[in-house]
């Protein structure tokens, strides 16, 4: 069973969810980029002054995902590759989920030498590295050196993402809008005869729940990890942080989301669930679903979709999985800002990471090999743009979404030649959250901030994933976090984004 595409967006979210992107100074070349697949040999690899061709650059890259025991082969296999199109070798750095956004704080502060960067609304946060300086802004280099890359995109990737006017990080295609879909494991849907007719609410879910917890013991019936955040109507300032804006009022009013109705309804609900046994007892820290995924010993989670999504999810993880709608389709800042590659303020050859940024997503051939491995060993090509993995692809499962456009990747099993279109359909389908376009900045509030997020530490996990009883700790959580100064928080986000509206119209 290989699981070669396994997290798309949110990632969502999640997620999913799941921001920022780093910055650069010095090196570079004064090359003219070419586009994808053309022929770059020496002319891109620069020379002395006596005329000899200089020896391809280093790009060391940090992305986010479970280390594969196959990375070390296929970069020398890129390598090759990048080496003779645009004079630059790739060295990458995994770290799994639940420490990339922890020890990419400590090496970007520490200066440790890197290049490219993966970054997000949810993990090594985008919009809050790119305005303290851990990332270059890329304005210039995308004229230069990524022209490729502004043509391919749509152009809601990169604007919905510039930080105070301006980009700091390079988008991955994919999908657009967040929307958050219920995912079964078929086969226990199917060998119990469960129906998922009306299935789109927290609470429809219960039966369903009931039934795999009388009937198998070993699996886990809602299985989550501690990111897991309940579907409520709101647009939050701060993903993952208490103050939020509803999405259907239209008064563009923050507000404490704990105090809403709406969220006390699911988090009471999530608790029952978690009494009855419906949720893992390790839940709230909890940071990887991989293993349990992998052994299909899980009946229910919730995840982002995209158009295919259950083709994808089957395809990986060896057994079938189906899914059905939790949210609307809505386009939000941290789903715009999703998955992005920043280059780094320490890196030495800014324009040499860019011209593999261009190249990356705009070369099916490179995108490709990084996104499944070597061809022949891990996946074979049983099409144009097809593909079927091998036995080996086990030892190289990326996470396609977070590595770039992903409309580049060879076409699975089952998918439809229209897969992309798809995508593009889906793209434009998304309704505008309030605040797209709007990211907030916490410099005047930043010890109120710190604070908030050392409450969130203590309250928020066990809340979301139901381990501990709302009517007892919810009034404590909201206690605490205005104590940290939550209503300054919330003061200094309705002020900002009156002065937003106010200058939009």
């Amino acid at each position: 069973m290989t699981q070669t595409k396994k997290r798309f967006t949110l990632a969502l979210t999640l997620l999913i969810a799941l921001t920022m992107v780093l910055s650069a100074c010095g090196g570079g070349n004064n090359n003219k980029n070419n586009t994808a697949g053309s022929d770059k040999t020496n002319e891109n690899k620069g020379s002395d002054n006596s005329g000899k061709t200089e020896e391809p650059v280093e790009l060391i890259w940090y992305t986010i995902g479970t280390p594969q025991k196959d990375v070390d082969k296929v970069m020398a296999e890129v390598s090759k590759y990048t080496a003779e199109k645009i004079g630059a070798t790739i060295k990458m750095t995994m770290l799994d989920w639940g420490d990339y956004d922890q020890k990419m704080k400590v090496l970007t502060a520490s200066g440790t030498p890197m290049d490219i960067l993966f970054s997000s609304s949810w993990a090594l946060d985008y919009v809050q590295n790119a305005r303290k300086g851990a990332f270059l802004p890329i304005d210039e280099l995308l004229t230069t050196h990524g022209q490729d890359i502004v043509k391919t995109l749509d152009p809601a990737f990169l604007e919905g993402s510039k930080v105070d006017g301006h980009n700091y990080g390079i988008p991955a295609n994919k999908e657009l809008p967040a929307q958050e879909v219920w995912r079964f494991n078929k086969n226990l849907l199917d060998k119990y005869k469960l129906s998922l007719d009306g299935v789109t609410s927290l609470e429809s879910l219960e039966p369903l729940l009931k039934a795999i917890k009388e009937k198998e013991a070993k699996v886990v019936p809602f299985a989550m990890n501690k990111d897991y955040l309940p579907v409520v109507p709101y647009d939050y300032i701060i993903q993952n942080l208490p103050m939020a804006i509803s999405i259907d009022s239209g008064d563009y009013k923050v507000i404490n989301v704990l105090e809403t109705p709406e969220m006390k309804k699911a988090l009471t609900m999530m608790h029952k669930y978690y009494m009855a046994g419906y949720i893992s007892p390790e839940a709230s820290t909890t940071t990887s679903l991989d293993d349990l995924q992998k052994s299909g010993n899980w009946f229910l989670d919730r995840a982002a979709t995209q158009p295919l999504a259950d083709n994808l999810w089957s395809i990986n993880y060896g057994y079938p999985v189906v899914s059905t709608a939790a949210s609307d389709s809505i386009v939000y800042n941290w789903s715009v800002m999703g998955s992005l590659q920043a280059i780094s303020a320490n890196s030495k050859y800014p324009e040499k990471a860019m011209e593999f940024l261009n190249l990356l997503n705009t070369d099916p051939v490179l995108r490709n090999m990084i996104d499944s491995g070597i061809e022949g060993v891990h996946y074979k090509k049983v099409g144009e743009n097809r593909m079927e993995n091998l036995p080996e692809a086990d030892n190289y499962n990326m996470p396609t979404f977070s590595l770039g456009n992903i409309m580049l990747t060879y076409l699975n099993e089952g998918d439809p030649d229209d897969k992309w279109e798809q995508f593009k359909t889906f793209n434009a389908a998304g309704k505008p959250a309030p605040t797209l376009g709007f990211n907030f900045d916490s410099s005047k509030v930043t010890s109120e901030l710190a604070a908030v997020q050392n409450v969130k530490g203590e309250f928020w996990s066990a809340l979301m994933t139901g381990t501990v009883n709302p009517d007892e700790y919810l009034p404590k959580a909201i206690e605490k976090f205005n104590a940290a100064g939550l209503d300054k928080l919330i003061a200094e986000a309705q002020r900002q984004i009156d002065e937003w509206r106010a200058a939009a119209k």
